[in-house]
Formats: structure tokens, C-alpha cells, sequence
């Protein structure tokens, strides 16, 4: 007999465990239709020896048997879906981060989605869980041609689903309008299914956002959960401007090495980026050459310190971008991180090389940023200074150049589900004059 958790309602739990099998439901159910007819009929309260049913009164109590049978069929199937619902494991919206990173970003709380246990996926299939997150903003510059603007941000469907004890799936489907043409598109930013074999292997393959430092696994597509209005520069993402592999199609494992120190791993292959600007430079169907892209790092939270991580990361691929040399890309990436629900300290540093086949000249991009917040009940003040500057020679990105600048802020949390930022900053390029920056954001989730 299967065992099914008491809740507040004991008295429905203990009727459904007594009713479960087939024998002792119709035997129940028969017994509570004798004693209802019974007290219902003129012999309770008479002294009669002997009770004699004529064919009506059988065939009614036979369908009061049938009536009986069919409520107590739907009040399993709602005893099931209660204890699904109460021992619903919480995951994150930021789920892929290894061994639970997210859950130490601000309102990390809110990406929460409830997935249905393994004995309610048995009677009822895999349930499909939604969340939304949504922003809009309105941001002005200094620079001489710009004008302010009002945007909407990215709606994003946040979706899970539990396929079995061990296995779930993820998906981020991103509605959001080209900065150019306004126009809007529909694009699947992540879209993995997941194999959690302990604490030593976490697998998953798909679509999903490549481990390259700390921000990238962090935050993901919902700027409600990030503290600033937008991702540093250095982890924009490529449709934005961005310079590293932030998606990747693939193959990526996580788990933990040593527990007494907490050291993770992480090991990743995947189609790596195409070098054809003109096209979506993530390669979802299709790789440019046979060559595959290498992600290894190491990463360690320490549990004398709750909230600190610090860990490094490798990651390798060749481009082969049209009527040109192919490229041979590294990317060493370095992070140090405290972070806790009233304060955050983060520091990032990316060291990106490009070597040329045909000559084996190389260029390096150096690019950093550190942000650092405190949180006053309802209040957030932060601030983040950023660095990135791209060779004018460099084979892939040489358009970007030099970009630095310090950004300050204010986000106010408006319910557990809304936040409202205040920024201003100053954008500083090579080659261009320096602009004042200012924007406001309201983000939510929904």
C-alpha cells in the first residue's frame, strides 16, 4: 500500500489511506449505504425481527453503492494532488547554477516554482510550471544625437517541469523587440533537460547559459532578480553587443569534488559561436566546423564563510568567421564573490585571447567589473565600476574598443514581486566623447 504524508487534514488523509484498495473501498462503501438506507427506513426505530427487500429497494441501494464508489474515486484523485502539492520541492528560476549558486542573489526567493512529486506524476503526467518576468524602462544620455526613450525590456516565460525523481526541464522563452527595428522576435534563451545523479553530477544538455565566471549563472534573463537595471557590459548578451559565448548548445556537467572545502567542478562541450556577424551568433542547429568548444572550472564556497564563492574557468574554441583566418579563442575567467541578502560584493575579472591561424598573432582583451550594495529594509544603493577594452586589431570584436565607467543606483523594492531603480553613470569610449548616463527600470514578475 503506498504511504502518503498526513497534512493539516488528517481526518481526509486517514479516509483515503483506508480506502485505497479496490476490496476495502467496496466493502466501506457498502457498509456506509446499508447503514444509511437503514437509518433512513422505518425499521430503525422499530422492534422487527426480520427485514424483507423487494427488487426496487435492492437495485436502489446498488446504485447508491455506484454513487458512493464514484465520490470516493474523486477523492483520491484529490488526496494525491494535495500530497503532490505539500511535498512540492522548491526550485529556482535560476536552476542550472551549480549546487544552488542563485539561491544567494537578491530576491532569489522570487524564482521560486513549485514542481508536483513523483507519486502525483504518476497519476497525472509531468505538470508544466510558468512564471513570467517582465520590465520596462526610461533612459537618457548626453551624447550629441541621442535621444530619451521609453523601452519595454524582455518578456520572459520562465518554465519547469518535473520528469521524473531525477530528471527535470528548463526553458526561458524570450519575447522582446530589436533595439533597431523595433521589431519583435521570439527566441528560446535556455531550453535543457536536466539529470541530477547526486551531488557529484548534475548533466545537462540543451540550450543553457555557459559557466564562464559568476554573473552568467547567476542571473539570467529576468532583470527583476539582478540588483542593477542591466548585466555589465562584459556579460552582455550577444544580440546586445556582448563579446563572450553567454549561450551555448551542448553538453554541461557540475557537481561537487571535495565537501569539506567546498570545491565544485565544472565541464562543459558544446557547438561553441559561429564568426558570421550577419547571423545569430549562438549555432543551435548547426556548427561552422567540426571543432567544439571546452568550458573547465573550478569553483569553491567555503562554509566557514556562508555567502562567499571564489573559483576560475577556461574556456576554448575555434572560430572560423568567413573569408578570413580561423581564430583560436580562450577565454580565462577569475571571480571573488560575498554575497547575502543584506550585502553584496562582486568582483569579476576576463582575460579574452584571440590567436590568428594563418600568422599566429594574438590579442588580448582584458575587461573587469566590481559592484558592491547594502540593503536598508525596502532600499538597495549600489554602485559598479566596469572595464572592457578591445584591441583595434583584434579579428572579432575590434568595433567594440575601449569602454569603462562607473554606474551608481538605487533600487526600491516595491512588494516581493516589483522593484523600481533610479541609475546615472558616465559611458567613456575610445575615440568618443565621454556622455552622462540616467535611466529608471520598473521590473516584476507575474
Amino acid at each position: 500500500m503506498a504511504v502518503y504524508p498526513y497534512s493539516s487534514l488528517e481526518g481526509p488523509a486517514f479516509m483515503y489511506e483506508a480506502l485505497h484498495t479496490p476490496t476495502a473501498t467496496r466493502i466501506a462503501v457498502f457498509a456506509v449505504a446499508i447503514f444509511l438506507l437503514l437509518m433512513n427506513s422505518p425499521i430503525a426505530g422499530a422492534q422487527q425481527p426480520s427485514v424483507t427487500l423487494d427488487a426496487d429497494t435492492v437495485k436502489a441501494l446498488l446504485q447508491r453503492v455506484q454513487d458512493l464508489e464514484s465520490q470516493v474515486k474523486d477523492l483520491k484523485v484529490q488526496m494525491q494532488i494535495l500530497s503532490a502539492g505539500q511535498n512540492a520541492p522548491a526550485q529556482l528560476a535560476t536552476a542550472q547554477s551549480p549546487a544552488g549558486q542563485a539561491a544567494t542573489t537578491p530576491d532569489a526567493a522570487l524564482a521560486q516554482t513549485s514542481m508536483p512529486d513523483h507519486a502525483g506524476m504518476e497519476v497525472n503526467g509531468p505538470r508544466l510550471q510558468i512564471r513570467g518576468y517582465g520590465d520596462a524602462s526610461w533612459h537618457a544620455s548626453s551624447r550629441s544625437g541621442a535621444t530619451n526613450t521609453f523601452s519595454l525590456g524582455q518578456l520572459n516565460l520562465f518554465m519547469t517541469s518535473r520528469i521524473s525523481e531525477r530528471m527535470s526541464f528548463l526553458a526561458e522563452t524570450v519575447i522582446e523587440a530589436d533595439t533597431v527595428t523595433n521589431e519583435f522576435s521570439i527566441e528560446p534563451e535556455r531550453l535543457q533537460v536536466t539529470y541530477n545523479a547526486g551531488d557529484w553530477l548534475t548533466l545537462s544538455v540543451g540550450r543553457y547559459h555557459s559557466q564562464i565566471g559568476f554573473y552568467n549563472t547567476a542571473y539570467h534573463h529576468s532583470a527583476l532578480m539582478q540588483t542593477t537595471q542591466a548585466r555589465p557590459f562584459m556579460f552582455a548578451f550577444e544580440d546586445q553587443g556582448g563579446i563572450l559565448p553567454i549561450h551555448s548548445v551542448g553538453v554541461s556537467a557540475t557537481g561537487t569534488l571535495v565537501n569539506s572545502i567546498g570545491l565544485h567542478y565544472v565541464a562543459e562541450i558544446a557547438n561553441g559561436r559561429t564568426g558570421r556577424k550577419e547571423v545569430n551568433p549562438v549555432q543551435s542547429t548547426s556548427d561552422d566546423n567540426n571543432g567544439k568548444s571546452f568550458n573547465l572550472g573550478f569553483f569553491v564556497r567555503p562554509s566557514q564563510v556562508p555567502g562567499m564563492q571564489f573559483g576560475f574557468s577556461n574556456y576554448h574554441d575555434h572560430v572560423t568567421p568567413p573569408a578570413q583566418s580561423g581564430v583560436v579563442e580562450n577565454i580565462l575567467a577569475g571571480h571573488v564573490v560575498y554575497q547575502t541578502p543584506q550585502f553584496e560584493f562582486m568582483n569579476e575579472a576576463v582575460l579574452q585571447r584571440h590567436t590568428l591561424d594563418s600568422n599566429g598573432s594574438t590579442t588580448n582583451i582584458p575587461g573587469f567589473y566590481s559592484q558592491i550594495s547594502r540593503r536598508f529594509g525596502s532600499y538597495r544603493p549600489y554602485f559598479r565600476y566596469e572595464y572592457v577594452n578591445v584591441p583595434a586589431r583584434d579579428p572579432l570584436f575590434a568595433d567594440i574598443g575601449l569602454l569603462h565607467g562607473p554606474k551608481a543606483g538605487l533600487r526600491y523594492s516595491l512588494s516581493e514581486f516589483a522593484a523600481f531603480k533610479v541609475e546615472v553613470g558616465r559611458d567613456m569610449r575610445r575615440g568618443v566623447s565621454g556622455a552622462n548616463l540616467f535611466g529608471t527600470q520598473l521590473s516584476f514578475a507575474f
